[in-house]
């Protein structure tokens, strides 16, 4: 069973930063791409960005392309999304997912983590 650990979220200014960490339980880890995803009160679910395990190959939403960035850490089996810039529609919660294919489509990945809060002030 793959487990998911998100930290990081909290309560910022408009042009702030933050980053969340999304730690993983298992080795087999390693064959996952992993994802975000954000979900704003009555909004669906939207992608955000991912990044593949073995080539970190990225892919970003148009809009955080250039503020945020999805990062790894193998050895501590460890995603980071690093976000500036900051703007109050980015206010949501924040979810950590891993997919064994890629993908923008949440419905593709099997596992989630607990959600961060982010929300930022104007």
């Amino acid at each position: 069973q793959v487990q998911l650990v998100e930290s990081g979220g909290g309560l910022v200014q408009a042009g702030g930063s933050l980053r969340l960490s999304c730690a993983a339980s298992e080795r087999a880890f390693g064959r996952h791409v992993m994802g975000y995803f954000r979900q704003a009160p009555g909004k669906e679910r939207e992608f955000v960005a991912s990044i593949s395990w073995s080539t970190s190959t990225t892919y970003y939403a148009d809009a955080v392309k250039g503020r945020f960035t999805i990062s790894r850490d193998n050895a501590e089996r460890t995603v980071y999304l690093q976000m500036n810039s900051l703007k109050p529609e980015d206010t949501a919660v924040y979810y950590c997912a891993a997919s064994r294919v890629p993908g923008r489509d949440h419905k593709n990945y099997n596992y989630w983590g607990q959600g961060t809060q982010v929300t930022v002030s104007s």
